[in-house]
């Protein structure tokens, strides 16, 4: 079998879950047409921004006159911190007690970090010195939601960009605070622990090490972070951002790690930007350990970044027909797409 050439099956070993991959429809994603899309520059401040500083939102609050990191309650929150706690017997729903109908409450908070009162700027303009307010509410934010004794898990993500579903374009992120552990984390949560069991190691320790030899999937690395195009990846141009040192969350970053997160952001974004030629539409998010309590030596700090563009920022890839049905499927090699964000990271500094 060459990876190559050849159909084959990959394994995500973060989730124990298979991608079909299929190198020889397509060996090389900047062929063919691209397409940029015009972009207007955004000004420095909207008035009609719902986010900008003074403003009022679209509920009627005003925004202070912040000049750096701006955070606040979702207007339209998605979760309640008032719902009853689903540990309750009588919060949990089960027609006929058969299991097939089944419903349970979920409390939590949901909040908005704006990362600059300047509405024109991204991760992928700012500086790193101007993204380390940002990590640092981040860590802020983590602490405080954590410590509470009904939130368990707290997912901190950003949605770049229309494409993605974001209804604003003043850089911000979301926090999603839950009384349970979201699917994703908690497929990643056991596969991690059944690792350290039987090898009484780190899986992403190992990965990382393993990816550094290989070299083929690495996109960029400083001091405290590597970002590399994982080998099961599903999105064309997926990255994987891990630590080089084992810790768990964010309130563990050292004060170097903080500046070295926040240039492998930079970079990772401004990257992206060069990939078409536009702002790059991306969802990214940290996996952390739950904050249920439980001390968790298994889980290692990571971010997933997915990005939908294939071939131009006007053709993206769409999750339909077998991939709905069966499983995930590419045709761009993961190596490819780390050799393509490779060459364009050397030009990002």
């Amino acid at each position: 079998m060459k990876l190559t050439e050849d159909p084959h099956r990959r394994l995500n070993a973060l989730t124990n879950e298979w991608i079909l991959v299929s190198p020889h429809r397509a060996t090389r994603p900047w062929q063919g047409e691209v397409a940029p899309l015009p972009t207007a520059a955004e000004p420095q401040y909207d008035p009609s921004c719902y986010l900008c500083p003074g403003n009022a939102r679209v509920g009627g609050v005003r925004n202070p006159a912040y000049t750096s990191t701006f955070v606040f309650d979702n207007d339209f929150a998605a979760l309640k911190p008032q719902a009853q706690s689903p540990t309750r017997g009588e919060d949990r729903l089960d027609v006929e007690n058969t299991g097939l109908v089944v419903a349970q409450a979920e409390p939590g908070i949901c909040r908005v970090i704006c990362f600059s009162p300047r509405h024109d700027l991204t991760l992928a303009t700012m500086t790193s010195n101007q993204i380390e307010p940002v990590v640092h509410t981040w860590i802020e934010q983590f602490r405080e939601l954590g410590d509470r004794d009904f939130i368990h898990h707290v997912q901190i993500f950003e949605n770049r960009g229309a494409m993605m579903g974001a209804s604003n374009p003043h850089p911000h992120c979301q926090i999603w605070a839950t009384a349970s552990i979201p699917e994703e984390p908690a497929k990643e949560l056991v596969v991690q622990g059944v690792y350290r069991n039987a090898h009484g190691r780190c899986l992403l320790c190992d990965y990382v090490a393993l990816e550094g030899r290989e070299s083929v999937r690495v996109v960029c690395e400083n001091e405290g972070f590597v970002a590399l195009v994982p080998f099961w990846a599903v999105w064309p141009f997926e990255v994987l951002v891990c630590s080089r040192r084992h810790f768990a969350s964010l309130d563990s970053l050292s004060n170097d790690e903080v500046r070295t997160l926040s240039d492998m952001l930079h970079q990772v974004t401004a990257t992206y930007d060069k990939v078409f030629g536009v702002p790059f539409p991306y969802s990214m998010g940290f996996h952390q350990a739950p904050t249920d309590g439980t001390d968790h030596p298994e889980w290692h700090f990571h971010a997933h970044f997915y990005p939908p563009l294939l071939r131009s920022a006007t053709i993206r890839k769409f999750m339909v027909g077998f991939e709905m049905l069966g499983n995930p499927q590419r045709d761009i090699t993961p190596e490819i797409a780390a050799e393509r964000l490779r060459d364009l990271a050397k030009t990002t500094r």
